[in-house]
């Protein structure tokens, strides 16, 4: 076996995904790496009850076999999901040593058997009893803050402001990495001028990229930018953490961890299993992003994790031609909910063109226009997100200066 191949997530994923592990027409092989082979090498990895294998009880679901890389799910009962973590690492171990295996993906899929009584629903489970020690969280070397950047919805400009913080905290003299966590719509690569794949360094450990002095990791510098991501909840998860720790950051300050929008399951495994320092929450100013801002705000406040602010973006619209202000969103909606839910409001940024206009050139205006009012307006959101990590206060709200583009 060649201990320098790329394993893992990290090969050349070049292909989409597809679903049904007896789909003949998405055989493309290498020579000798088939979906038989594969189900083959698999039969010697024991099912869960020790009777059998996990291809003979028909466990093995999602199997996509093309250019080198294998991808597959493991379906186990949800209540065993932890414990068979070496299942899962047996049946990857097993594929990687075909000839031409070059990629290998396994997740697990925890899926409810029929007959099986449903879980409760969050609100009705029961929490610990009081003084149960929570789960460890695995400690990313090197890093030492973890900054996640959410939104309740898509379309508030949570990448965009996620990119444009990482640049102001750098200008403050810190060592930043971004790692985009969208894996269904990564837009990272483009908006930092980013591109080419990761080069792979001893034991599946990559080397992040690198633009305008941020070290970068997103599934975009992995896969071919047409392609559909289409993966089931664990095999998202799977490759967040592979992005996450099999990756050599180097020495952090802060890691910005820009989120999928919305409060679903990769949210709430990132903030349960990562070490958050904190979370920062962007919204628009109507209501109804607002609602789902709240949302957010809510989910992190459940697994203890510390919301270090809120930013309003699109605040108002400047007319490029009369230098006008327009309240197109309306104004004002973010600070409000910040102070209701007391949390910290950390500024405001206005919706003008060039902020579009520099992120699709992959130079974002804190770069490109460092003086301009919008980039001052980022570096006043950074110094107060910063001031959140190192003096957290869960005091009331504190307000950042008001930028006024004119």
């Amino acid at each position: 076996m060649d201990n320098d191949r790329p394993k893992g997530l990290w090969g050349r994923l070049k292909g989409g995904f597809t679903s049904g592990k007896n789909h003949k027409d998405t055989e493309e092989t290498m020579a000798g790496l088939t979906q038989e082979r594969v189900l083959d090498v698999l039969k010697q990895v024991k099912s869960p009850d020790g009777k059998s294998n996990i291809v003979d009880q028909d466990l093995v679901a999602d199997l996509f076999v093309s250019d080198g890389r294998v991808v597959f799910s493991i379906r186990v009962p949800a209540e065993r999901a932890s414990e068979l973590e070496g299942l899962r690492q047996a049946a990857e171990k097993v594929v990687s040593v075909l000839p031409d295996a070059e990629t290998v993906l396994v997740a697990l899929t925890a899926e409810k058997q029929p007959g099986s009584p449903s879980a409760p629903p969050p609100a009705a489970r029961k929490a610990p009893p009081k003084g149960t020690p929570m789960p460890a969280k695995q400690e990313v070397p090197g890093v030492k803050h973890i900054i996640a950047v959410a939104s309740g919805k898509g379309g508030v400009g949570k990448s965009t402001t996620s990119a444009n913080l990482a640049l102001a905290l750098s200008a403050m003299g810190l060592k930043v990495g971004l790692l985009d966590a969208d894996i269904y719509g990564p837009s990272i690569p483009k908006l930092m001028g980013a591109s080419g794949q990761p080069e792979v360094l001893e034991n599946r450990i990559m080397k992040p990229l690198e633009a305008h002095g941020i070290k970068l990791m997103s599934i975009g510098f992995l896969v071919e930018e047409e392609t559909a991501m289409i993966w089931r909840g664990p095999m998202v998860v799977s490759a967040l953490n592979q992005m996450l720790r099999e990756v050599d950051w180097g020495e952090l300050d802060a890691l910005i961890v820009d989120l999928p929008p919305g409060t679903g399951d990769v949210q709430l495994t990132m903030a349960q299993k990562v070490p958050l320092t904190g979370a920062l929450v962007v919204s628009t100013p109507q209501d109804l992003a607002l609602l789902d801002a709240r949302r957010g705000i809510a989910m992190f406040e459940k697994v203890a994790i510390p919301v270090l602010g809120i930013v309003e973006n699109m605040s108002h619209f400047v007319c490029p031609d009369c230098g006008g202000t327009h309240e197109i969103f309306g104004h004002g909606g973010a600070k409000a909910e910040a102070e209701k839910m007391k949390v910290p409001f950390l500024g405001e940024v206005p919706l003008i063109m060039e902020i579009r206009e520099q992120s699709d050139t992959g130079t974002p205006i804190t770069v490109s226009n460092p003086d301009s009012p919008v980039s001052k307006a980022y570096g006043i959101i950074a110094a107060g997100l910063w001031q959140g990590v190192l003096q957290p206060t869960r005091d009331a709200a504190r307000s950042a200066p008001k930028i006024v583009v004119g």
